[in-house]
């Protein structure tokens, strides 16, 4: 069984999430999920749904099989318990594909790291959190 693992922020979730998650759901047999703690949040705006919330939000979305809050300390941490075969990262996240791979070989995981597609954004949608969050300004101001 192929288990991989999607990390994210998760806030406001909108239809890009969704497409990552169900690419990420198709790279193997069992999708866990690890939403990021607010605390760890350095790279962007500090959410705006409380962390429990978003957890609660990614674990009942019928590709999760698994939703688990992150971290207070360390990135890799939840990852000896949960033991991927695959980590995938969406198509915006700032991660480095070849130095996550190096940086988990150096910590002891065999895990491939697969970056997923990006979804083509319409009319019709928003496909960003701070595009929602601006927005929600624009028309309740």
């Amino acid at each position: 069984m192929t288990k991989v693992l999607a990390t994210g922020t998760f806030d406001l979730l909108h239809p890009g999430h969704v497409h990552y998650l169900r690419e990420s759901a198709a790279e193997g047999d069992e999708l866990v999920v690890i939403v990021a703690r607010e605390s760890m949040v350095d790279h962007k705006n500090p959410p705006v749904v409380p962390e429990e919330q978003r957890r609660e939000m990614v674990g009942a979305l019928g590709v999760v099989d698994k939703a688990v809050l992150g971290s207070e300390d360390s990135i890799f941490e939840p990852l000896r318990r949960i033991r991927p075969d695959i980590i995938t990262l969406g198509h915006d996240q700032h991660y480095d594909e070849d130095d996550l791979r190096d940086e988990l070989r150096d910590r002891g995981f065999e895990a491939d790291v697969v970056r997923v597609s990006g979804r083509d954004e319409t009319d019709e949608e928003i496909l960003s959190t701070s595009r929602i969050v601006e927005r929600v300004v624009e028309r309740r101001s």
